[in-house]
């Protein structure tokens, strides 16, 4: 096979491998006022509820949810007004351990059966940078409802090449302490502080 044979034999791959880079550039818009205002759900499959707590003090051990169901209403223009509430099945736990994930559902921890869901809704939005926001709200877990407060940061906005469905993505992380919910077991040997790291996928109500 001669070079120039090779060359384009390989074109194609050349130009598949390239789509990705291209559809991202043109389908996401980093720019908050670019975002269209309306009405949002979530998209559970690129959205994640990822968590981390200290393990006997020598690492951090991480899980995550997935199931996540929800609705965010936002305006670019009034950051504020922004309302968000979200449910996430508590069954859903995975940590890659299977062991450890049966536990986590029994009631000496999570009692996945008595309380099936955790719930966010949103009480306040406070923007604190031209992409960053601060969001409080009341996070109900293992029967117990209590003020939480998530710095999100906006990703982007634009048309999914795949789905074709107007989207926004953005990140949050926070902190809970476990003890506030009745989660108590193994404290303080394994860490009460909890950090919350979250990536969200809202696609526009039809």
């Amino acid at each position: 096979m001669t070079r120039s044979t090779l060359k384009l034999a390989l074109l194609p791959v050349a130009l598949l491998a390239s789509v990705p880079a291209v559809l991202y550039a043109q389908a996401a818009d980093p720019a908050p006022a670019a975002a269209q205002a309306g009405s949002y759900n979530v998209e559970p499959s690129h959205t994640r509820v990822g968590f981390s707590v200290l393990h006997f003090g020598f690492t951090d051990y991480y899980g995550e949810f997935s199931g996540v169901s929800g609705t965010l209403s936002l305006d670019p223009k009034n950051v504020a007004g922004a309302k968000l509430a979200v449910t996430i099945p508590v069954a859903s736990i995975d940590t890659t351990n299977d062991t450890l994930n049966g536990e986590l559902r029994d009631p000496t921890w999570f009692d996945a059966a008595k309380y099936p869901t955790m719930t966010f809704v949103s009480t306040k939005v406070t923007r604190t940078g031209e992409r960053t926001a601060d969001v409080t709200g009341d996070l109900t877990f293992h029967g117990v409802t209590r003020p939480v407060t998530l710095h999100a940061s906006f990703n982007a906005g634009g048309v999914n090449p795949m789905s074709k469905a107007y989207t926004l993505g953005f990140n949050a992380t926070g902190t809970i302490q476990r003890s506030d919910f009745g989660v108590t077991k193994y404290v303080p040997m394994v860490g009460d502080s909890v950090t919350l790291r979250i990536s969200a996928a809202f696609e526009q109500a039809k």
